[in-house]
């Protein structure tokens, strides 16, 4: 099914919006991870959600899922492709955004930093 959107924008929040997405490009962005790394790094997240969070940016096209191994337990491994790494400087300019709000504002904090996503600047 054909997806429709009303701008680029749009479009964008589409593939990236959701809790545990941009955490999960953060990561990353700072490296290839497998699904136990992800779950060491995001404690709260079920292993259901995180399973079709991966999926759903694999789908888009953001990160791509590599299986190692002739024989079970394969080692499967999440790295971003091109255009997953092509959301860096997007990424950084909204997180950049978002620290400077939550400076301005009382009651919200930023935990952590934007590093991750830095780093898809570089590559």
């Amino acid at each position: 099914m054909k997806k429709s959107y009303n701008n680029g924008v749009e479009a964008t929040l589409g593939v990236i919006s959701g809790k545990w997405k941009p955490q999960l490009l953060c990561h990353l962005g700072n490296r290839p991870q497998r699904t136990c790394d992800l779950r060491q790094k995001l404690p709260a997240i079920s292993q259901k959600v995180l399973t079709q969070q991966l999926r759903e940016l694999e789908d888009d096209g953001i990160i791509k899922r590599l299986v190692y191994g002739d024989r079970a337990p394969f080692k499967v491994v999440y790295e971003l492709t091109d255009l997953g790494r092509s959301l860096g400087q997007i990424l950084v300019q909204m997180s950049l955004w978002g620290e400077q709000r939550a400076s301005q504002v009382p009651d919200m904090e930023i935990q952590n930093d934007h590093d991750g996503f830095a780093k898809l600047l570089q590559n």
